[in-house]
């Protein structure tokens, strides 16, 4: 299957080849955990995980990496304010992060390192950086020379000479250029520290990323991801320092996925203007968030209201009720399972996945499907043959999509139960239907 995607870095659509036949090596920056993630914060982590799946479906062994940022200005002021340590802080937030994870049912990664368990390797980079002349030491800290970075630019489509010190760019009055950007940092006296070739201090957030993917990979990997803010500085600034190191770029693929704004600005955990993940977790199955998100191609921003959930919600109850109601129809009839997919639905999903991970495109053959699946479901004489096919089809695209409906088969006793309760509807006998229904519910049995 030939696979499409938009690299950011080249800006078009491109076929995938993975550097290694049957593999491929993916790294999307982790949070900084001073905080819950809000649902901003989770759409890069719906949205590759669904990424993941859909490469280990076609074939692939995906070696899925995303770190945690555990020391950092916000995490030591957050220590400061509940005076506990920034360790304690950091755990409480990994923790909490991957019960998001677990609460939106993605897959396990295959590692999440800590920029606090890589100190000596990152110490190790930054020096060459210095021995070589792309970074410089000014007091206790460390900058790295922009100017040096031969392609700086190259991702966010920035011109050099038209940067200016702002916003987005680490401003400090002893830097060479104002817009070379920190390594290492001195860190405040009541902030965690560590010992260092240049001073007591902690890394800066740019050098964290090109160590723990030079630790795990050894080298360039297939698919650098993350959301469309971190593009300038954080990923650009990757970029230049292995540019530097290694002449690359890193990776042969950067996908960014777009924001998800609320009344028309972006979420902010600073302004308070967030809907926290955790929250919408209590309130909707994860599958409808899931959903929510993965309506909307990754490319285009979403603007979260409740309406929106409340379709998705919507949309989720129609998709359960076919998927389920299918499947009781086939362990009814005692149909054996046979593992075709039909040759009519599911190859135009994988096709609408394998172009850009096109999921609008996906969601729309997923919805034929559930009405043909319907369609069959009401004529007197069904084509079992065909409505497991059916079955395979759709429990192909939502274990893709992540969104696996909660139906668990049924015990001896329970299929009797609905066997009556059929045969009661077919006989016309309503009462008995609905003292049999009611007994269905008590025990909890989806039908």
């Amino acid at each position: 299957m030939q696979i499409k995607l938009y690299n950011s870095l080249t800006n078009q659509i491109e076929e995938f080849k993975p550097i290694k036949e049957n593999e491929i090596s993916m790294y999307v920056c982790g949070p900084t955990v001073y905080n819950d993630i809000h649902i901003g914060n989770a759409r890069p982590v719906v949205f590759f995980d669904m990424v993941q799946r859909f490469f280990k479906y076609v074939g692939y062994n995906v070696k899925y990496v995303s770190n945690f940022t555990d020391i950092d200005d916000k995490i030591i002021k957050k220590a400061k304010e509940q005076n506990i340590k920034e360790e304690e802080v950091a755990e409480k937030y990994i923790k909490a992060y991957l019960d998001v994870c677990s609460g939106f049912n993605c897959l396990e990664y295959y590692a999440n390192p800590r920029v606090t368990m890589c100190i000596p390797q990152i110490t190790d980079y930054i020096q060459k950086l210095v021995e070589n002349g792309y970074a410089y030491q000014q007091g206790d800290n460390v900058y790295f020379r922009v100017h040096k970075s031969p392609k700086y630019g190259i991702l966010s489509n920035q011109q050099l000479d038209s940067l200016e010190a702002g916003s987005r760019i680490d401003v400090e009055t002893d830097k060479e250029d104002p817009r070379d950007f920190v390594l290492w940092k001195l860190t405040s006296d009541d902030g965690k520290k560590w010992d260092s070739p240049f001073g007591k201090g902690r890394p800066g957030w740019h050098t964290e990323c090109c160590v723990m993917i030079n630790d795990i990979f050894k080298g360039q990997i297939d698919i650098h991801g993350g959301g469309n803010d971190l593009k300038f500085p954080h990923h650009e600034n990757e970029i230049a320092q292995e540019m530097c190191m290694h002449n690359s770029t890193i990776a042969n693929y950067w996908l960014h996925n777009a924001r998800i704004d609320l009344a028309g600005e972006k979420m902010s955990k600073s302004l308070g203007n967030v809907v926290w993940a955790k929250d919408l977790l209590i309130k909707y199955p994860y599958q409808a968030i899931r959903l929510m998100i993965l309506n909307n191609h990754y490319r285009q921003s979403i603007a979260y209201k409740d309406e929106l959930m409340e379709r998705s919600l919507t949309e989720w109850d129609k998709i359960t009720r076919a998927y389920v109601s299918l499947y009781r129809e086939l362990e009814l009839n005692d149909v054996v399972n046979n593992s075709n997919n039909d040759e009519k639905h599911l190859p135009l999903f994988l096709s609408a996945m394998a172009d850009d991970f096109n999921t609008p495109n996906a969601f729309t053959v997923m919805y034929q499907l559930i009405k043909d699946i319907n369609t069959c479901m009401r004529v007197p004489e069904k084509d079992f043959k065909v409505l497991q096919e059916y079955l395979n089809s759709l429990t192909v695209m939502l274990n893709i999509l992540g969104l696996i409906p909660d139906v668990k088969p049924l015990l001896v006793n329970e299929k009797e139960l609905l066997l009556k309760w059929r045969e009661a509807r077919k006989n016309k006998d309503f009462a008995l239907a609905d003292e049999i229904r009611q007994k269905i519910t008590e025990l909890g049995i989806k039908f």
